[in-house]
């Protein structure tokens, strides 16, 4: 049996604190530690009711918790939100309402082999945020200033269409192991946190 993941909860009431907290406790595929034990191979569940400038700047800038992966639940996300979100190193987004406990469980579990996960909705509005940020930009860059080789662009652009691993290795003709690597060799070079924060940057650069 598989080592169980090691999670914390960060809620902005204590009630919803102690009620994430208790249900994971229940979980045996979870283990609940507490914010200041984490590393950078754990999980931090973040249950907010909107992503505020605060809340961001809290979240980039904690020494504690800066570089764990995070699996962000709100209330409400608006377009600047998801973007904001990406940046501080959130890895899976979850409207709250449409949230059920397995939901969360399955989308904590999945995040740990450093899989980024938006549901298509909220990816779509992400790309659209990329896509308005690029043209508010009063310096436009091209393919060649984003470093990155024409397979990352085609691998990217089915991430960016909600494709999985096994999706994109079939379209493109390559083995899964091909595109983890690929997927985590521009990660690696470019310093790119996980996958949403990968189409971001594509985005920005003008490739997608």
């Amino acid at each position: 049996m598989a080592e169980p993941v090691r999670v914390a909860v960060q809620a902005t009431d204590t009630i919803m604190q102690a009620g994430l907290t208790s249900f994971l406790r229940t979980r045996p595929e979870l283990m609940v530690v507490g914010r200041h034990e984490l590393t950078e191979s754990d999980v931090l569940v973040v249950h907010i009711d909107r992503m505020t400038q605060h809340t961001a700047a809290e979240l980039r800038g904690d020494p504690v918790i800066g570089h764990v992966s995070k699996v962000l639940v709100a209330s409400e996300l608006r377009e600047n939100d998801i973007l904001s979100a990406v940046e501080c190193r959130v890895v899976a987004v979850l409207a709250r309402a449409q949230t059920s406990g397995d939901r969360l469980v399955e989308t904590i579990l999945s995040v740990v082999p450093g899989r980024g996960r938006l549901p298509a909705d909220l990816l779509g509005q992400l790309l659209d945020g990329v896509r308005r940020l690029q043209r508010e930009a009063l310096v436009s860059r091209g393919p060649d200033s984003a470093g990155l080789t024409p397979r990352e662009v085609d691998v990217l652009r089915l991430m960016a269409e909600g494709h999985d691993t096994v999706e994109i290795a079939d379209k493109l003709c390559y083995s899964e192991r091909t595109v983890k690597n690929v997927i985590y060799g521009l990660t690696n070079r470019l310093k790119l946190r996980n996958r949403p924060h990968a189409v971001a940057y594509a985005m920005r650069a003008g490739v997608l």
